[in-house]
This record gives C-alpha cells, structure tokens and sequence, in this order.
C-alpha cells in the first residue's frame, strides 16, 4: 500500500514546478532580448556607417574638378559593403571637415563601372585605397587598407602645405576586389599580343 502525500505537499511541489518553468521560461525571454538587442545594434552601426559613406561620396569633389582645380587631391576608392572602409568612415568624414579648404576630396566606388578605367590605371586590387596627388594632378603616394587617423592626418597636413607625406608605405587591412572584369585593347586575339587583356 501506497501512502498518499498530504494535498498541502502536492500543491506545494506543483507550485516549485511551476515556479521553476516560469524562471526558466523567463529566462530564456531576456537571453534572446539580449541577443536581438546585440543583433539589431550593430546592424543599425554598419547600416550607419553605409550611410556615412553614401553621403561622403555624394558631397565629394567631382574627379574632372580635382584634377583641375590646382588644389592637391586626395583619392579614396572604396565600397559601400566594405568593413574596413566602413570602419574608417567616422575619421574620414572629420578629416575631410577639417582640411576641405585645402584639399579635394574624391571619393570613386569601385561598384561602379564608371570609374572602371581609374580602378586598372591605379591598379586597385583591394580596398580603400587611397591616392595623394599634387596640385598639378600627379600622383604623389599611395596607401592601400586600413589606416590610423593620425597616418592619415599626417599625410592631408602636409599634402595640404605642399610637403613630403610622412607616411607613404602604408599597407593595411583591406577588403579584397573579387572581380573578373576584362579590360580589352580592342585588339584581335593574337598570340603575339601579350598583355592586351588586363584582369582584376
């Protein structure tokens, strides 16, 4: 024969196993709360940082400008799905606010096929890649990837008082060009013909 447990003790395991479910349950809620929140956070970060770009590139200096303006240049080719040129974005755009009596700014997106003969003449392979010209139009240095503001700030000071850039041998992290763009001569196929296709 079985003893029966008082009503009072049943009740009372059933209102732990209840208690227990609802901390459980509830605990769970602020886990994925937590995890939205984190998700939704740093989507909107990249989304600004994208917007941050769009609008550097819309209030650039047109590159027909630049290069005849008799101001020196500073050239950015990047991309708006770039997370190293989204990550540098903030100092970009403080920088361009502090030397834009000085300097042009152009900023080329490699998405477009627009700037496709500036991407092979500059030979960009990766991005951001940045170029330094005079104010004559020539090309003074170039960076390529990531770089600290300070470099940067560096290189647009002097640029901007017409000196040597202090720092010219700059090489990042980048975001690499997948591309299989073909860039033709217009001539024929011939064998003899070396390096009359030009592959990213």
């Amino acid at each position: 024969m079985t003893a029966k447990l008082p009503d009072s003790v049943s009740q009372s395991s059933q209102k732990s196993d209840t208690t227990m479910d609802t901390r459980i349950r509830n605990f769970l809620i602020a886990l994925v709360a937590i995890a939205l929140g984190i998700a939704l956070y740093f989507g909107l970060q990249t989304q600004t940082d994208t917007a941050s770009l769009e609008k550097q590139a819309e209030a650039s200096t047109p590159l027909e400008v630049a290069m005849n303006n008799h101001k020196p240049t500073f050239m950015e080719f990047y991309a708006n799905w770039c997370t190293t040129c989204q990550a540098m974005a903030s100092d970009l755009a403080q920088l361009k606010e502090q030397y834009a009596d000085s300097v042009n700014f152009v900023m080329l997106n490699v998405d477009n096929n627009k700037w496709l003969p500036e991407v092979v003449k500059y030979r960009v392979d990766g991005i951001p890649h940045f170029i330094f010209f005079s104010s004559e139009g020539k090309t003074i240095a170039q960076t390529i990837g990531e770089q600290p503001r300070s470099i940067l700030a560096a290189n647009l000071e002097a640029l901007a008082t017409n000196l040597p850039l202090p720092y010219t041998q700059g090489n990042g992290q980048v975001s690499p060009l997948n591309s299989s763009i073909s860039v033709t001569t217009g001539a024929q196929d011939n064998p003899r013909s070396h390096g009359a296709q030009v592959k990213l």
